[in-house]
């Protein structure tokens, strides 16, 4: 059973049950809402219909009550969108009304996030975009009616059908990760930053060891002045040196043979860390113990997630000690092994890639059906990952080109999958992945350039770079699927009171009590199981190891 919840005005709710019968008023104020909600949840086990799960499942969340099963309206309208290749078109409510009744898009900004106050919010009093006299709670009942029709007139309409519950699930999921926080020391992190940078300084003045750093660099080019943290005054200071480079990139820093190249890469290192997870960072996004930041479910175009502020999905591996399970409870961290080329070799049904998938580090693996009868190093699987992420990404420098070449002579099925999805982006076609998430159309610069005119090696060259970017999209929007399916399973199967506080591209943590980790770590393999089950039918002949690590603090299991 469905169960529609639209918040209208002076935060009023508006529920709806199509076809049946609620024993309920059909309009709540907060309170009683979650009140209701948590009666229905454990008596009807519905499938929640939110306009927005961002912006209406955080009520629910601060009354203590969650939900198992939602069907998120904008979050499937945009996956919709983008598969009719109306990606531009907005995906929020009194849009997709009036799509569906055949009416004006309104005229009204795209709400934003219900933190932002200067922002109105999905069903503000300033104007929720509806026609007058139709109130949300309708509008939501005729989107979704809407919306299942469209899926059923898909090719592939239970693919589709699974990808809207799992990316449904998955910011169920982002919510609830932001409510509870992920278990984060505030005294470590102090401790950390002034071990390496020296005691904290005003706004705007460089810790000591920054300080010096910058003392040393500057000595380094014979005490001229120099701006550090502007790369263009590097590069001009290597030039006074009779050194010419391109940038200031790490990279290139590391190939010159210079006095002033081993403190300024430290210096660039421990401002960044300054910069972007300093103090100031500690303040902002660190409360109780716990780091609460806002997950943007689908955030990148292929699938993937983003992060609203806090920088999320890239925590520093120096920053790792800081995350620690509160006492008499464990951390379960996991992340899939060389996720997407296993993804790719599912989608081609590459068998004899397959085989190579069996073992745990496919690399190796790789290696030793690449180069048979050479004696396993390193080197070896160095070149079958170049040789692997070249067919992934589209890479030709250096011995790249001949690396694939051998890869294709070896797995010709896995190769000309996102070769056939290069050729599709070079024309201007979109290509999908395996669930049904859609690339966006190239811009209307590109056909310009791309349909014949004087330029021809631009125009080329444009279109091999679209070409690199739709063969990458199939595998690395697949592995969006993939991981959208794992969390909602995963999140199904968890014993209570453990839970999900952390996901990142293909990695999760689950902080759960000590009793419960091993259940923690069953209930993840049987959850990675169904997930590709599920996404590539019951005989899918890939292995995808996720093996999990009990620990009391996130760094151990990077160790």
């Amino acid at each position: 059973m469905y169960l529609i919840v639209a918040r209208e005005a002076d935060d009023v709710y508006a529920v709806r049950s199509p076809g049946a019968a609620l024993d309920a008023p059909e309009r709540l104020p907060a309170a009683d809402l979650a009140r209701h909600a948590a009666r229905w949840e454990r008596e009807l086990s519905p499938r929640w219909v939110f306009t927005s799960v961002e912006q209406d499942y955080p009520a629910l969340l601060d009354a203590g009550v969650r939900v198992r099963r939602c069907h998120d309206l904008a979050l499937v309208e945009g996956l919709l969108l983008a598969h009719e290749q109306r990606h531009e078109a907005s995906r929020w409510l009194a849009a997709a009304y009036a799509r569906a009744r055949g009416l004006d898009p309104p005229a009204i900004a795209e709400p934003g996030h219900p933190d932002l106050d200067e922002q109105p919010t999905l069903f503000d009093p300033r104007g929720s975009g509806l026609p007058p006299g139709v109130a949300a709670a309708d509008a939501a009942e005729v989107v979704l009616a809407e919306q299942q029709r469209r899926i059923a007139r898909l090719a592939h309409p239970d693919r589709m059908r699974l990808l809207a519950a799992a990316e449904s699930a998955s910011a169920l999921a982002a919510a609830e990760m932001s409510a509870d926080g992920l278990p984060w020391r505030a005294d470590v992190h102090d401790a950390l930053l002034t071990d390496l940078l020296g005691e904290r300084v005003p706004a705007g003045q460089r810790p000591a060891k920054l300080a010096a750093l910058a003392e040393r660099v500057q000595q380094a080019f014979g005490g001229r002045p120099l701006t550090i943290d502007h790369p263009g005054s590097v590069v001009r200071a290597f030039g006074r040196e009779g050194i010419s480079i391109p940038s200031a990139r790490a990279h290139v820093l590391r190939e010159i043979d210079h006095p002033a190249v081993e403190p300024l890469l430290e210096y660039k290192e421990l401002a960044r860390l300054h910069s972007a997870h300093g103090w100031t960072w500690l303040d902002h996004w660190v409360r109780d113990d716990r780091f609460r930041p806002v997950f943007v479910v689908g955030g990148v175009v292929s699938g993937r997630w983003a992060s609203r502020g806090g920088a999320a999905l890239q925590i520093p591996r120096v920053l790792r000690a800081c995350v620690r399970a509160d006492p008499g409870w464990k951390l379960v961290v996991a992340d899939a092994a060389q996720l997407e080329p296993r993804i790719l070799t599912a989608l081609a049904g590459d068998r004899r890639l397959a085989d190579v998938c069996a073992a745990a580090d496919l690399y190796t693996s790789l290696a030793e059906a690449m180069f048979p009868g050479a004696t396993p190093d390193g080197d070896n699987r160095g070149r079958a990952k170049i040789a692997m992420l070249s067919a992934m990404y589209g890479g030709t420098a250096g011995e790249a080109a001949s690396l694939m070449a051998l890869l294709r002579q070896r797995f010709p099925d896995a190769v000309s999958y996102v070769e056939r999805a290069a050729l599709a982006g070079e024309r201007g076609e979109t290509v999908r992945s395996r669930l049904g998430r859609t690339s966006p159309p190239p811009s209307a610069a590109w056909r310009a350039l791309t349909g014949g005119g004087a330029d021809e090696d631009r125009a080329r060259r444009a279109a091999r770079d679209w070409g690199r970017f739709t063969r990458n999209f199939v595998v690395q929007a697949s592995a969006a699927d993939w991981t959208a399916v794992l969390l909602a399973t995963l999140r199904q199967r968890l014993p209570e009171p453990a839970h999900l506080v952390f996901f990142q591209h293909d990695e999760v943590l689950v902080h759960s009590p000590a009793e419960l980790a091993d259940q923690v770590s069953a209930c993840l393999e049987e959850a990675v199981r169904e997930t590709t089950a599920l996404v590539f039918g019951p005989a899918c002949p890939v292995r995808f190891p996720m093996p999990a690590a009990v620990v009391d603090c996130y760094a151990d299991a990077k160790a």
